[in-house]
């Protein structure tokens, strides 16, 4: 198989040299947004004769609600994706939309909330001011992300890494449809084909052989691919089941061509790239908005929570070093994002001989490695908190399926080898907190059934995601903690 950091499977040095990440695009208007909503409010605040002055708290609470009622008002209508971004007219009308609706819940929280009914007379202008401001900075903000964006697709910058499944006349054709209408959507790395060799090139519309279907999972992983196309016919039953059982476990969006089929469905049953037809089949679980919102939401929560509670990070730091001699500190790698490893900053729980950075040996009730305090930390879940730090630095979200450790076992085996499908859940980043941990399903894994529900439990968090599930998750966290039986 291709090595995936060859020039010819990651598009060459120039190409990732310049290439622009989608996320990171629409996380940038997301910020941008996030901070044009409370600005623009604070920029518009008149001072009106023989008004009393401002209360800061209060008012600081309405730009906050006002901020999280626009956003949301943007995220439900998709304005944070690449096509939204590019899109002025749409981008303009959903805007006004999220201010009215931010500033309309503004103006209730101000009526019912404000004390001094003089301070009343500020609502209309300072509304009126807040809207046209807001509109402006936002449209002109939209204005430059629209032409950037543009531009970037047309230098072929926010191509979306694409391989293709299916070597024949379909994918050949499906392959010359898309470079000539596309505009520089896709970057197509090659062909996966069980029935072409590495010489077959003309028959794989001039691009690599990149393998077998047997190597689709390590490529996709390793070459981080966002889209992959699978040009087979719909009757070569065998061979299609047979790539998509080693596709649903990848953060991956799938799309079957339609591309000269005999399958008539409704337009909307299509997801077009340029004018080629394709069947979504499967989605990453979480859209490009979503991500931004998630990791903006992510790091803002775990500064705040870092700043607060530095006081009993210094204790606990200082109560390790005094309880039994080494670091404070203990680094475990484990498996993170699309099965790539990271290392977990925890408060060392065990004696430093004793510790297990792979976890071959799980602790277990009354385990003679773990100190005294450790077994306090880790019943407590204090020995996860400098875990915050791996949230700001990107490697862990504050919710999401807990992070394992490489070689974690249940009833003697290796998790990936327990239970099958189990690096699904690794289509989202990691989380200091879980839907399975609060339901119970954490502690030692001495049987196959509990490897089992929190494999479950990690799959209905990733299909259910939302912003108000992950702040369920944290509010139940510390119920979860101080109920918990199976801690040690």
């Amino acid at each position: 198989m291709a090595d995936p950091a060859a020039p010819e499977a990651d598009g060459g040095p120039e190409l990732v040299k310049s290439r622009i990440s989608q996320p990171l695009v629409v996380g940038a208007l997301l910020l941008f947004d996030v901070v044009n909503f409370p600005l623009s409010g604070l920029l518009a605040l008149p001072s009106l004769a023989g008004v009393p002055p401002t209360d800061a708290a209060l008012d600081a609470c309405g730009l906050a609600a006002a901020t999280m009622v626009g956003i949301l008002v943007l995220h439900r209508r998709w304005s944070y994706t690449i096509r939204a971004t590019g899109d002025f007219p749409r981008q303009g009308y959903s805007l006004l939309l999220a201010f009215v609706t931010a500033l309309a819940a503004w103006a209730g929280f101000f009526v019912l909330a404000e004390p001094d009914p003089t301070r009343l007379a500020l609502l209309r202008p300072w509304g009126l001011r807040w809207l046209a401001l807001g509109l402006a900075m936002g449209l002109l903000g939209r204005a430059l992300f629209a032409h950037w964006t543009a531009l970037w697709t047309r230098e072929g910058r926010l191509a979306r890494r694409t391989v293709v499944v299916g070597g024949g006349a379909r994918a050949l054709a499906t392959i010359d449809r898309v470079e000539k209408s596309g505009r520089g959507a896709l970057r197509i790395l090659g062909v996966f084909d069980d029935r072409l060799q590495p010489r077959q090139r003309v028959a794989a519309g001039g691009l690599p052989f990149l393998g077998a279907f047997a190597d689709l999972e390590r490529f996709c992983r390793e070459a981080r691919v966002d889209l992959l196309i699978v040009a087979l016919p719909l009757y070569a039953e065998d061979r299609l089941l047979e790539v998509l059982r080693q596709l649903w476990i990848l953060p991956v969006d799938v799309r079957i061509s339609a591309l000269g089929g005999k399958l008539a469905l409704r337009e909307r049953a299509y997801s077009p790239i340029g004018d080629v037809p394709f069947l979504p089949l499967f989605d990453k679980p979480l859209s490009d908005g979503s991500i931004a919102l998630k990791c903006l939401f992510d790091r803002a929560l775990a500064l705040v929570l870092i700043v607060v509670l530095s006081p009993l990070l210094a204790l606990v730091a200082l109560g390790v070093k005094f309880s039994s001699p080494g670091p404070a500190l203990f680094v475990q790698t484990r498996y993170g994002f699309n099965n790539r490893s990271f290392g977990a900053l925890k408060f060392r729980s065990m004696h430093v001989a004793e510790c297990d950075a792979d976890a071959n040996r799980l602790v277990i009730r009354g385990d003679s490695r773990v100190t005294k305090f450790g077994a306090f930390l880790r019943r407590a879940s204090l020995d996860e908190l400098p875990q915050l730090f791996n949230v700001l630095k990107g490697d862990l979200s504050l919710v999401g399926p807990r992070p394992h450790a490489m070689k974690a076992k249940a009833a003697g085996m290796i998790y990936e080898q327990a239970v099958e499908g189990y690096f699904a859940r690794h289509r989202v980043k990691p989380g200091m907190t879980g839907w399975a941990q609060i339901n119970g399903w954490r502690g030692e894994t001495d049987t196959v059934e509990k490897i089992e529900q929190r494999l479950a439990h990690d799959l209905y968090y990733i299909d259910h995601w939302s912003l108000w599930l992950d702040i369920k998750i944290l509010a139940r966290t510390p119920f979860a903690v101080l109920t918990a039986k199976n801690a040690y």
